[in-house]
């Protein structure tokens, strides 16, 4: 016992795995849900485009798996440095998905507030997830949204925000211009709504907006006063999704995915979490599964499966 105490010491300090100002060994939580039709061995799953949006900025990835007990997460939580609401098809009032992440909000939220910076990011389902925690009421509307690559309206709030801000110029004229976000959503946060409802209008700021031709939607958003980013289109699928012939897959397509990946890896090498052990670090990474071929049969070319 004593020994192992040492070594978890030594881990916890070791100066190759955080700096004074930041951590260069940063391990982001992306969120499982669950599977509709559950086979054995199989009750959640995790796009793995999602972990290889994460990976191509220099994260290492957990999966955050459902229905665990508070405690689980808690201890989690203060061990990996982010965490990633994925897209799907999960309920976002009840399921194994919205309890999870609403734990993790919570955990989030008062640590932030402590000065112990933990980043979210919620895309497509997760962005609409946020939006729900937030507000704590029903918010979405229907869109006709499902399969389309779309511009971003950008706002004047854009500028001066902090997912944008590394964003090379002709970049941001290409994503204003060009149909290089990706959207599979059948319900969306209404600039209406939003403006409409103080506990999300006064919590977040809206970047980007959109339209299906009839109803404007917000489309990127992020948290005036805590790291927590939101987009209703998927960053991810423009470099690691070929199933959709709507997916761009142009040059400056494919610098977003990294650009979006860049910005929230390098938020979570704020936050200074650990594993107590390398031994615990190891079996809760991803690299313990193995991601199956899905793509004849599903969205995603790859899934893990829990």
């Amino acid at each position: 016992m004593r020994g192992m105490a040492t070594e978890e010491v030594q881990f916890k300090n070791n100066p190759a795995t955080l700096r004074a100002d930041r951590n260069d060994r940063p391990i982001i939580g992306v969120l499982a849900q669950d599977i509709r039709s559950p086979k054995p061995n199989q009750s959640s799953y995790i796009a793995a485009s999602y972990v290889k949006f994460l990976e191509s900025a220099g994260a290492r990835v957990v999966p955050v798996m459902i229905d665990q007990t508070p405690e689980e997460y808690k201890r989690l939580f203060n061990s990996i440095n982010g965490i990633l609401y994925p897209g799907g098809a999960a309920n976002i009032t009840s399921s194994g998905y919205e309890r999870s992440a609403r734990i993790f909000y919570e955990l989030a939220i008062e640590a932030n507030k402590k000065g112990d910076y933990f980043p979210i990011w919620g895309t497509c389902l997760g962005f609409e997830q946020l939006a729900y925690l937030t507000s704590g009421k029903p918010i979405l509307s229907r869109t006709n949204t499902t399969a389309v690559a779309l511009h971003l309206d950008f706002t004047k709030e854009a500028n001066s925000s902090k997912m944008f801000a590394e964003f090379p110029a002709e970049l941001m004229q290409d994503l204003a211009s060009e149909p290089l976000t990706e959207n599979s959503h059948k319900w969306s946060v209404t600039t209406s709504t939003l403006n409409a409802t103080e506990e999300l209008r006064t919590f977040y700021k809206v970047l980007s907006t959109n339209t299906d031709g009839q109803v404007e939607f917000v489309s990127t958003m992020e948290a005036y006063d805590y790291p927590i980013y939101g987009t209703q289109w998927h960053p991810e699928k423009n470099a690691f999704e070929w199933t959709k012939p709507y997916i761009p897959h142009s040059p400056s397509a494919v610098r977003i995915t990294f650009y979006m990946a860049q910005f929230f890896v390098n938020e979570a090498r704020k936050n200074m979490h650990t594993f107590e052990s390398e031994e615990e670090e190891s079996k809760a990474l991803i690299y313990n599964y193995s991601p199956v071929y899905t793509g004849r049969e599903s969205s995603f070319e790859q899934k893990y499966f829990f």
